[in-house]
């Protein structure tokens, strides 16, 4: 009943014809604003997609490392458990230290990752080579593989380099107030062989070699790493997985998903995604100021019905649900069309790829675009909400106007 008041004071001709304007005005600023919404979340989670698949690629799903200290010990017996485990796909030892590496003249510090000849199936880096092969030697005689930001800096092509980079790595337990600053450091040189390609955080920071050099160069203990790096057959049992690797590791050490290996990236993601939905929300309250103004004029217009609903027994609850419902109707519709809108748009960026990145710097070329399910929920409920907001201070208005009884 409510609603079939309000759709007939909707299309009915008003004697103002500004009444009319205002409405469609309302309406297509919520179509307008509900296609935003939808189409940059969408954006939004198109590249926040692309970056977890990035990071996917070098992050392994988990990672135990000391919870103090660069190292830890673990022993065969716990690797036969930890290969025990159903859920545990490969296992990677990995020894990382911060290390300069020159090349005649030119010097940058890198992240040099040690690793064995498991990790090719922890992780996707070797599928990521834009040059060269992911060949990293052996213990005596030392291959790195380079990231790409890594390669520039040090002014070399991996795979064609002639002479051998030297990498300085500081020796561990080693007092320097004490020791010859030049003893302090293990020098090595190593012969670039590839490049690999991920993302530009991974690529300025990380080269890769063999763990047998890097265990050598530092001098550790047979049974020490500097971490364990985990790839899982089903990512759903992550944390059962960490609860039965705590079981073999105890308190000493700390197991971390991938999540968090990166958490302060997910959670500038997760902020950055709730600020442009803050921003979205205040344009849609700003467009609800026209709504108000709509029904204001449109009670206006209808006094006389609101005087014949009354003498009818219409009480004022009931007036109040008949214009509110008037705000509902004009936002559903507004709503709807914009959704419909957003898709289209959304589904044209993805076949035809509209609107391009400049630059062709970035690994693709196009703004991808993802729609869910839980965006349009979300966008519905608050465009609704503040519909039903806008709209309630003209329907009380409605509600308390008075019956005046005319002989």
């Amino acid at each position: 009943m409510n609603l079939l008041f309000a759709w007939r004071y909707f299309k009915a001709k008003k004697s103002t014809n500004a009444i009319n304007i205002i409405s469609w005005v309302s309406v297509v600023a919520i179509v307008l604003i509900t296609a935003a919404f939808i189409i940059l979340l969408s954006v939004f989670n198109g590249f926040e997609g692309l970056v977890k698949s990035l990071y996917s690629t070098f992050y392994a799903d988990l990672r135990i490392v000391p919870k103090e200290g660069k190292s830890i010990t673990v022993t065969p017996l716990q690797f036969s458990k930890m290969r025990a485990i159903v859920n545990i796909k490969a296992i990677s030892k990995i020894v990382e230290e911060k290390t300069l590496l020159q090349n005649g003249e030119i010097q940058t510090i890198v992240y040099l990752k040690g690793v064995d000849e498991n990790y090719k199936d922890v992780t996707a880096v070797p599928q990521k080579m834009i040059r060269g092969q992911f060949d990293l030697g052996t213990s005596d005689e030392a291959f790195v593989v380079l990231g790409s930001g890594i390669e520039n800096a040090l002014s070399l092509i991996s795979d064609r380099n002639l002479y051998p980079v030297t990498a300085y790595l500081f020796k561990r337990g080693v007092n320097i107030d004490v020791v010859d600053p030049y003893q302090a450091f293990s020098a090595e040189n190593v012969a670039t062989s590839g490049t690999f390609f991920i993302q530009q955080d991974i690529d300025n920071k990380y080269a890769i070699t063999n763990i047998g050099f890097m265990k050598k160069m530092l001098s550790m203990a047979p049974d020490e790493y500097g971490s364990i790096e985990i790839a899982l057959r089903d990512n759903g049992r992550v944390d059962q997985t960490k609860n039965e690797l705590k079981k073999i590791f105890g308190a000493e050490y700390v197991i971390e998903s991938r999540y968090e290996q990166n958490k302060s990236l997910y959670s500038v993601m997760n902020l950055e995604k709730w600020a442009i939905y803050g921003i979205l929300t205040l344009m849609m309250i700003v467009a609800a100021f026209t709504m108000i103004g709509a029904l204001t004029m449109l009670v206006l217009e209808k006094q006389k019905d609101i005087q014949i609903l009354k003498a009818l027994g219409a009480d004022n609850q009931r007036i109040r649900k008949i214009f509110l419902s008037e705000g509902l109707l004009l936002a559903s519709m507004g709503a709807l069309a914009g959704l419909v809108l957003a898709v289209v748009i959304c589904w044209a960026q993805v076949q035809y790829k509209l609107i391009r990145i400049e630059g062709g710097t970035f690994l693709i070329d196009h703004y991808p675009v993802e729609l869910r399910f839980s965006d349009f929920v979300l966008v519905m409920v608050t465009v609704m909400l503040i519909a039903f907001l806008a709209s309630w201070f003209p329907a009380r208005k409605a509600a308390l106007q008075p019956v005046e009884l005319k002989s």
